[in-house]
């Protein structure tokens, strides 16, 4: 067995480790908790301004109790805690510095291994990608998606109605107070989105790369099934201390590549390739943009919104991970697991019970309807869509451009009864990347014009620099970069240019010829930053494009070294 690292805190007989050890006893803790047993770091960002992480502290008491009847020490800490519907800017643009807590809460205090209690769609790939850099044996519980919403005798879900529901008012189809009314009936139980949005995209795929136990993804928040699952992941965290388990045994290339293949299978978010990118740079595993074609094959089978009709409840009930797994098995690579195996183990046993919400491989929602990676002049270094919710005719079209400059202008023009735009149009919205925001919030799917919507039309070509949430719909292509702020193609359309995209040949084009453009280039300006203090400062001028996952540059890799400085 090697020497635990929390020997160094609380293992020497002598002034320090009297000052570690006599401090924590003020909790009544007994002498023999420091008898060189595991101790556990429980990484907690509960919060009740994150809604969908509120449950994590009750979790959390599962986890200790695993813990502890394993022959543990647990001890739980919080951690900067991201509510994805109650930041602004938006919650991307404090990801990192999430991981930045993470990282040296994890470094600083004297913990062998660490159970991550994560959920809204920042917190767990930025406590990944924290783990990551330090190295520990580290393992995932998620806090689990809402029960079903409902409303006037329907399931409805969260985000993707709500965009519905926002276009139908828009379009006089729907009373302001029937969509006040549905606002209740949303979000019924502590958990995440129900829908297959980023939260269950990142909780999906942390299951698939084997870095939670099986069942993890889709068992709801308020489901006691959970609880145990949270008590036997204490069990095993212990387990993998001592067996040495580190993060970067299980953060291998196969396992990024199986989670591509997942996102593909369960409709996923497309926020997961800046996440997966991001936690790969911190894992040293060489992951690029073009890796996410490997997904691009991948039928989807899951039937959840915005890509299909259910929600992450049915989806438990129908057999969850395990079960898409099953159907995946000649796709999936082998790769090790928190569970000491290969991750194919997890489909043991798995079955599928309502084949409407789970489809088999040969008879699935959609035929290869993974992410799909455009290049082009207009974004050389790429950018990101997501055919299984988009309108099948638009992904292989040709159109006008009308151009926002910024939020704002969107904001302010997009209901005028003038806007000279017709379905065919395609809008492009600059000054919503990494650096431009900052923060790359998810404001890209922007709506359809409200003459449009009043027409019939619920979908048209969107194009930014910006992000859309895993519950959002329609064709939109995303993460351009470079972005318009750091000079790329995007800042220099105009209004009237001509834009191709074609889905099936992966392109991405500004039909505007050299010498226009290189003449626009000489002349154009960034706008001035949004932020000149404190962290949105140290984001902007150091954050990384979307395509190398918006990490910041210096926190790219890990630091092993153990910490040999005293704080006496």
């Amino acid at each position: 067995m090697t020497t635990r690292r929390s020997k160094a805190w609380y293992g020497k007989l002598d002034k320090d480790g009297f000052i570690h050890r006599s401090w924590m006893k003020n909790q009544g803790f007994p002498d023999h908790a420091f008898d060189g047993r595991p101790i556990i770091g429980i990484c907690n960002t509960w919060s009740e301004l994150t809604p969908c992480n509120s449950g994590l502290r009750d979790l959390a008491k599962g986890v200790k109790r695993g813990v502890w009847e394993a022959g543990g020490f647990p001890v739980e800490f919080p951690v900067m805690s991201l509510g994805e519907t109650q930041m602004k800017p938006t919650a991307m643009l404090f990801r990192n510095l999430l991981a930045m807590d993470v990282e040296e809460s994890i470094r600083a205090y004297g913990i062998d291994g660490v159970v991550l209690l994560g959920g809204c769609d920042k917190t767990t790939p930025g406590q990944l990608m924290g783990a990551a850099s330090v190295d520990l044996p580290s393992i995932v519980v998620s806090s689990g998606p809402m029960l079903n919403g409902k409303y006037r005798g329907q399931d409805i879900g969260s985000g993707t109605d709500v965009w519905k529901f926002s276009e139908a008012v828009r379009a006089g189809e729907m009373t302001l107070q029937d969509f006040m009314s549905a606002e209740s009936g949303m979000s019924r139980s502590a958990g995440v989105c129900m829908t297959m949005g980023t939260a269950s995209t990142m909780a999906s795929i942390v299951e698939a790369m084997g870095l939670s136990l099986p069942t993890n993804a889709a068992l709801p928040a308020v489901d006691a099934r959970r609880m145990a699952l949270a008590h036997l992941t204490g069990k095993r965290i212990v387990e993998m201390v001592e067996e040495d388990l580190r993060l970067s045994k299980v953060l291998t290339k196969p396992a990024f590549e199986n989670a591509i293949i997942a996102n593909a299978a369960v409709g996923g978010s497309t926020n997961a390739v800046v996440h997966l990118l991001a936690l790969a740079g911190r894992a040293d595993v060489d992951l690029t943009l073009s890796d996410f074609e490997i997904g691009s094959d991948i039928p989807l089978l899951v039937n959840c919104m915005p890509s299909g009709k259910y929600l992450m409840e049915d989806f438990c009930y129908a057999g969850g991970v395990p079960a898409v797994l099953a159907e995946l098995k000649d796709h999936l690579r082998p790769a090790n697991t928190i569970l000491s195996g290969d991750i194919s183990h997890y489909a043991d046993g798995a079955e599928c019970f309502n084949r409407d919400v789970i489809h088999a491989l040969d008879a699935p929602v959609k035929p290869a309807a993974g992410l799909r990676v455009l290049r082009g002049n207009l974004a050389p270094n790429g950018a990101i869509i997501k055919p299984s919710a988009a309108t099948d005719a638009l992904l292989e079209h040709e159109g006008e451009a009308y151009v926002f400059e910024n939020i704002e202008d969107m904001k302010a023009n997009i209901d005028r009864d003038d806007l000279p735009v017709t379905a065919d149009t395609i809008l492009v919205l600059k000054g919503c990347g990494p650096k431009g925001y900052p923060g790359m919030p998810e404001v890209g799917n922007m709506p359809i014009p409200k003459k449009l919507v009043q027409q019939g039309v619920r979908d048209m070509i969107r194009i930014s620099d910006a992000r859309m949430s895993g519950t959002a719909y329609g064709t939109v292509i995303l993460h351009v970069s470079p972005e318009a702020q750091a000079g790329g193609p995007l800042a220099l359309v105009k209004t009237g240019d001509r834009i191709r995209v074609s889905a099936s040949n992966g392109t991405l084009d500004l039909l505007v010829d050299e010498a226009e453009l290189s003449s626009r280039r000489a002349t154009w300006q960034p706008d001035p930053p949004h932020y000149t203090r404190g962290y949105a400062k140290m984001y902007v001028d150091h954050v990384l494009q979307a395509d190398q996952g918006a990490d910041l540059d210096f926190l790219v890799g890990k630091d092993t070294r153990p910490v040999t400085r005293e704080s006496h």
